[in-house]
């Protein structure tokens, strides 16, 4: 498998999406170039920024803080293009790509993505012929490699995937809060990714920094193993530990975060087998804090005339008092549901309730999941 890494490089990646701020909210240049040039020193040299990161003025921090300050072969970039944010038309969306050539002043892409596809955008990357679009710059010499990022059901990654045989990586949400969330579904994706034989950039490690700061009951299973190691390299080191893994992406807003990450990342050793079943302790920690008592035997979806996918709904509602969205669970809750029924659907038969070992509410508790559609 293809992973475009050369000997000695990290396998963390530095995101340009959080970067420190200055008072008024403009970004610190100067904070983020000693911050890269840390990165540079430790053997680091995969950057990750994207037309839509803060209004553009990540890909321009990028070039005052890097191109600026490094020669070019000495790292590599990553940028995006997002047909549904910041753009009208295929023109529009073309032109990001220019755009981003410009703010960079990189000259080329080493890494270009198709950015956040999802069920409610897919289609426009079609429509504005933006496949083909890639491939041409790629030819030119302008990309070296390109790919999508993915926000959505496994299904439809494996409907791309085919579909775009020619893909050579692909950016996934995982992380060990995730790996079994049906709202996101790190793992079906991840084994997705790896049957197609595509490289895996992985984002959210640390899920926006919720597990850099977890709940009491696995901060304790943590400390316990190794009083000494951050929270967030548990996160990053699960991550980094999957087979067919190229790159780890941590979107670090100051120097602590920078230097925490290449303390363990810059010899990097995978989660020994000890440590895995660490990760398991804390995953089952997580599923004993959340507040529907499911515990996923499916027994009440057996003979559900709807289809409607309870424990999956619940697993979404339980993450998402857990872990609150921007979007309040509609962006997960779709994704648990695709092509089966909804909380909404339920004819309140009550041959679930019957079922159900926990003896739950699942007529009412399903009314309140409605919230989430």
């Amino acid at each position: 498998m293809e992973t475009f890494l050369t000997q000695g490089d990290l396998k963390l990646g530095f995101g340009l999406m959080r970067l420190p701020k200055l008072p008024g909210g403009k970004i610190d240049i100067e904070t983020t170039a000693r911050m890269a040039d840390a990165f540079l020193a430790a053997g680091g040299t995969y950057f990750d920024t994207a037309y839509v990161y803060e209004r553009g003025e990540s890909e321009k921090a990028f070039f005052e803080a890097v191109v600026q300050r490094h020669p070019r072969e000495s790292f590599t970039i990553c940028t995006k293009l997002n047909a549904w944010q910041q753009c009208h038309d295929e023109a529009s969306a073309k032109q990001q790509f220019y755009t981003s050539l410009e703010r960079t002043g990189a000259g080329y892409l080493d890494f270009y993505l198709l950015h956040a596809l999802q069920r409610s955008n897919y289609h426009l990357y079609d429509e504005y012929h933006l496949w083909d679009f890639v491939r041409e710059q790629k030819e030119k010499g302008l990309i070296r490699h390109y790919g999508f990022s993915f926000h959505a059901d496994p299904a439809l990654l494996e409907e791309l995937l085919a579909a775009h045989p020619d893909v050579e990586f692909v950016q996934l949400q995982i992380n060990y809060a995730d790996w079994e969330y049906p709202g996101v579904a790190s793992r079906a994706c991840y084994e997705i990714a790896r049957r197609f034989h595509k490289p895996v950039v992985v984002m959210e490690p640390v899920k926006g920094g919720a597990l850099a700061h977890p709940a009491s009951s696995v901060g304790r299973i943590l400390k316990a193993a190794d009083p000494q190691a951050s929270y967030a390299s548990w996160a990053i080191r699960y991550a980094a530990s999957l087979e067919g893994v190229m790159m780890v992406l941590s979107g670090m807003s100051n120097q602590d975060q920078m230097a925490d990450n290449l303390s363990f990342m810059k010899d990097f050793r995978p989660l020994s087998f000890a440590e895995q079943e660490v990760i398991r302790k804390a995953q089952r920690a997580l599923a004993q804090q959340q507040s529907i008592g499911c515990t996923a035997c499916h027994y009440c979806t057996e003979d559900c005339p709807q289809g409607i996918p309870i424990p999956e709904i619940f697993a979404v509602s339980n993450q998402q008092k857990a872990f609150p969205t921007w979007d309040r669970g509609r962006g997960p809750y779709a994704i648990a549901t695709q092509g089966r029924g909804k909380a909404s659907d339920c004819i309140q038969c009550g041959q679930c309730e019957s079922a159900c070992p926990q003896q739950l509410p699942i007529i009412s508790l399903l009314e309140d999941c409605r919230k989430m559609e």
